[in-house]
């Protein structure tokens, strides 16, 4: 079974970071596959690096914190997180818990069948499966 890299860019989430972290390290994978989390810290000016850098000291063979010394924006933040990155399987998850990581197994079923190169998921259609195929 795959590793399974969770990315967490972050920016002043202070409020949110570690109910997320906690939701993260819970969160039903299928049977089998482990997960690390990668969070990235994008220059907070607030306590949300702190605070993950303490759950992550807890959780050391599992959480790392990338601190970045000023902002550049999500974007930058994933690319350095893509790039610290060790499981075969990717899955973004921001901060601010707007994504329910007890929906991982769903969005991971499709890759893992094979029946999917990548999977989108979205907060405002329900839980369901598409198939778009451009050529």
């Amino acid at each position: 079974m795959p590793l399974l890299s969770i990315l967490v860019p972050l920016y002043n989430e202070e409020e949110f970071i570690g109910p997320l972290l906690q939701r993260v390290l819970e969160a039903p994978l299928p049977e089998g596959m482990d997960r690390e989390i990668v969070v990235v810290d994008d220059g907070s000016t607030d306590g949300s690096a702190e605070i993950a850098e303490e759950i992550a000291r807890a959780h050391p063979e599992v959480i790392r914190v990338i601190r970045r010394p000023r902002n550049q924006g999500k974007g930058a933040a994933i690319r350095d997180a893509v790039e610290q990155a060790r499981g075969e399987l990717c899955l973004i998850q921001d901060a601010d818990l707007e994504y329910d990581p007890r929906e991982y197994a769903h969005l991971l079923k499709p890759l893992i069948e094979g029946n999917a190169d990548v999977v989108y998921g979205s907060r405002f259609i329900i839980v369901c499966e598409r198939r778009v195929l451009y050529l």
